[in-house]
């Protein structure tokens, strides 16, 4: 999403900003408590004046910053469009896999194509104080894929969040289908919220005027991948089950332990429940192939209900029936069962099936992608492909 930046350029090529020469001696600080956050750096106020500062990260990824004195009276005072010219010029200097093709929001009300204007007021409280949940459905060959499983979803946790609804299931159903056919996107994500609104900065949402809900299409331009990788045990506190089984926006426990993972060299991080079970990666599911060709995986009911990881388990019986896999279980998942496992594998709606070869130095079966992961994925393909159309609904382009 595009934020509002004050500087559409470093300090060092802005003329209308006035450089001091920086003392060595304060280059590298603490990052103090009351910072405002800006598109290049952060701002502070210190003794009538804002300062710009740089972020320089370490190699443990500790935040440190470099100091530039900016006179306040340097900060320009934008206009609704020069205010929006920068938004767009943020936007295409952005680098990364991802485009935004359409947004649709209750807050006006209508469908951009525009990535400038795809934003969410400020004062909306699912940004300052957390209070949104979303979900997210795949969109292949022109179809939403398992679109009404993944809208009960989201409307079981704005329930359990106390997150009223703008509109009737049915009405949200069509402006989600709407979005992506205005997007023209064939094949990317659809992703939308549903959030307390906008109103105040208060802790409570009772000055909320209404609930609000945003959507936005998403290409992701990153190359699909079944190669193997390894996880690690999570050392980051798993959420409470009152909180974990809700797809809320409160994702900073699964940010860090993803981080963690990355930091270790590792794709994803494996959470524990509080009796010590196996539970769940940072947004995806975990299963496993027994060594009896059983497909085992962890119960939901302290975990985030998967819709991929359930239809894998429907899918799955298919198998049996063939004889590939004996039988399929949900149950309980000691560590020691999992890493004694010949086949390992992540399941979520953006890596479909992902094949674990390595759990901290544990090596899963023969250390190789395991036959049944690649079944398992070469089914949940089809079926986004060719499957019935009570898990695929096509976009009205």
């Amino acid at each position: 999403m595009a934020s509002l930046q004050s500087f559409s350029k470093p300090v060092s090529q802005n003329p209308h900003i006035t450089r001091k020469p920086v003392d060595p001696s304060l280059s590298l600080r603490l990052i103090p408590r009351n910072l405002a956050f800006l598109g290049h750096g952060l701002r502070y106020i210190h003794h009538g004046s804002a300062k710009e500062t740089k972020i320089i990260r370490s190699s443990n990824q500790t935040e440190a910053v470099t100091d530039y004195n900016i006179q306040v009276s340097d900060v320009p005072l934008l206009t609704s469009s020069e205010a929006m010219e920068r938004l767009k010029t943020n936007g295409e200097n952005r680098k990364g896999t991802q485009e935004f093709l359409a947004m649709y929001s209750s807050i006006f009300g209508g469908i951009t194509t525009d990535p400038a204007a795809m934003v969410i007021p400020i004062d909306d409280h699912m940004v300052h104080r957390g209070h949104g949940v979303f979900d997210t459905a795949a969109i292949r060959d022109g179809y939403l894929y398992e679109l009404d499983q993944h809208i009960d979803r989201i409307l079981r946790s704005a329930s359990m969040a106390k997150i009223g609804l703008p509109f009737d299931r049915e009405s949200i159903r069509r402006i989600l289908i709407q979005t992506v056919s205005a997007s023209k996107c064939k094949t990317g994500s659809l992703r939308y919220w549903l959030s307390a609104g906008p109103g105040d900065f208060q802790l409570s949402p009772s000055g909320c005027d209404q609930p609000a809900l945003y959507a936005v299409v998403v290409q992701d331009k990153s190359p699909f991948s079944s190669k193997g990788v390894k996880v690690v045990t999570s050392s980051i506190p798993i959420k409470p089950p009152q909180f974990a089984v809700m797809k809320s926006v409160n994702y900073l426990p699964n940010v860090l332990s993803k981080m963690e993972a990355e930091e270790k060299g590792a794709f994803a991080a494996i959470w524990l429940d509080g009796d010590g079970f196996i539970a769940e990666g940072p947004n995806m599911n975990v299963a496993f192939v027994t060594k009896d060709k059983e497909l085992l995986m962890p119960p939901f009911d302290k975990i985030l209900s998967g819709c991929t990881a359930k239809r894998v388990l429907a899918l799955a019986e298919g198998l049996v029936k063939e004889g590939k896999l004996q039988g399929v279980r949900v149950e309980n998942v000691t560590v020691e069962e999992g890493k004694k496992a010949v086949e390992m594998m992540l399941i979520g709606s953006g890596i479909l099936v992902r094949p674990i070869v390595q759990w901290d130095e544990q090596i899963i079966g023969d250390g190789k992608e395991g036959s049944l992961t690649q079944i398992l994925l070469n089914l949940i393909i089809k079926d986004m492909e060719s499957g019935p159309l009570t898990v695929r609904t096509p976009i009205p382009y």
